[in-house]
C-alpha cells in the first residue's frame, strides 16, 4: 500500500485516483478459506472485504459476506474460527505457501492482479464488491493520506466504496490498527523524502 503512495506521491501529474494497491490477492484467498470453511464453490461468495494493509495486520472480514445469498456470519455460526483461525490463516497465507512448495505463490497473485485489473476496467458484478487498496477519503474514519483497503465497486475504470456499512467494536479495532500502521509507514517514507 506504502508502495502505491510512494508512486503517486512521484507523479503528481497523474491523478491519484489512478494509482491503487493490490488487495486482490488477500481477498481471493478470504473467499477461498471461508468456501473451504462451508464446503461451498468460490463463486457462492461474495462481499468479502479485506480493510487496511497488505501486511499481517489486514483485516479479512466477513461480517457483511453472503454465502449463495444468505449472511456468511450465521452460516460460520463460529467466532473463534474467525478471529483465531481465518483472520491470521489469510494473513499468512504467503508464508505458508512458500513452505509448503518451497516457492512463492507468484501465480496465484499473477491471479489476482488479472482479477483487479479486470474488475477495475470492466467493473465488478452486479450486487457484489472487491477489495482495493485506494487513496482514503476519510470513509471508514480512515485518516486521508494513506493507501488503504476498503470494499469498493467498479463501473466504467473507476472505483467507489461501499458506504453505510455497519462497523462493529471488533471490526473498529482492526481497521483502526491497520490504519496506525500505514500512518507509521506514511511517516517512515516522509522521513525518506519519498512522499
Amino acid at each position: 500500500n506504502t508502495n502505491a503512495l510512494i508512486a503517486a506521491s512521484a507523479a503528481p501529474d497523474v491523478p491519484k485516483e489512478r494509482f491503487t494497491a493490490m488487495m486482490r490477492l488477500d481477498h481471493n484467498r478470504a473467499i477461498a478459506q471461508l468456501a473451504n470453511k462451508l464446503g461451498r464453490p468460490v463463486s457462492d461468495i461474495k462481499r468479502m472485504t479485506v480493510w487496511g494493509n497488505h501486511s499481517a495486520t489486514q483485516y479479512p472480514d466477513i461480517s457483511h459476506a453472503l454465502v449463495d445469498g444468505a449472511p456468511a456470519p450465521a452460516q460460520v455460526d463460529d467466532e473463534v474460527w474467525v478471529r483465531e483461525e481465518f483472520i491470521p490463516r489469510v494473513a499468512k497465507r504467503g508464508a505458508e505457501v512458500i513452505d509448503a512448495r518451497g516457492s512463492s505463490s507468484a501465480a496465484s497473485a499473477a491471479n489476482a492482479a488479472i482479477d483487479h485489473v479486470r474488475d477495475w476496467v470492466l467493473g465488478t458484478p452486479d450486487e457484489d464488491w472487491v477489495s482495493m487498496g485506494i487513496p482514503s477519503d476519510g470513509s471508514y474514519d480512515v485518516p486521508e493520506g494513506i493507501i488503504a483497503g476498503f470494499p469498493v465497486t467498479c463501473a466504467n475504470g473507476e472505483y467507489s466504496i461501499v458506504q453505510g456499512l455497519e462497523i462493529d467494536e471488533f471490526s473498529r479495532g482492526k481497521i483502526d490498527a491497520n490504519a496506525a500502521e500505514l500512518q507509521d509507514e506514511r511517516s517512515a517514507v516522509a522521513d525518506l523524502g519519498l512522499v
